[in-house]
């Protein structure tokens, strides 16, 4: 069974969701630029006819491209073991499911913001985040439905 949070929970939780999504952000940069310089030698090999290739850079690039990807998937592994769902990596969005009014629903929370201001319905994503509300506070909990 999945984890549902409180508010507080998911705040609590913040500080080390936060250093992972940092952590998945940064590989996945990482991971991209290793694998377009790849890609450009592949397409300068091709066009040349068979150019000389500098062996050890290729797999220089292999390597981090091989050691980002897999930086990238324990750290997003790791956000999903606390019970939370990465939704983006280029936005740092990571969602914390929550019961409100009998349905689940998201905490929404995106890399630089200072605390999890947000939740929206499952079907609605980040352009539906409404802001915490007192309603939402008195009406939202962890791991039972109301």
């Amino acid at each position: 069974m999945a984890k549902r949070f409180t508010l507080i929970e998911a705040g609590r939780l913040l500080p080390q969701v936060e250093g992972s999504i940092r952590k998945a952000v940064a590989c996945k940069q990482q991971y991209q630029e290793a694998e377009q310089t790849l890609a450009s030698l592949l397409n300068r090999v091709q066009l040349s006819g068979g150019m000389v290739v500098d062996r050890q850079a290729v797999l220089e690039h292999r390597r981090r491209r091989d050691e980002s990807a897999e930086v990238l998937r324990a750290a997003v592994e790791s956000i999903h073991e606390f019970g939370c769902l990465v939704k983006d990596l280029d936005l740092g969005l990571v969602d914390f499911p929550t019961w409100y009014r009998g349905r689940e629903v998201y905490l929404c929370w995106k890399m630089g913001e200072t605390g999890i201001q947000f939740w929206h319905g499952v079907d609605e994503g980040f352009a539906g985040r409404k802001p915490i509300d007192r309603d939402f506070l008195d009406n939202h909990k962890g791991e039972e439905p109301n």
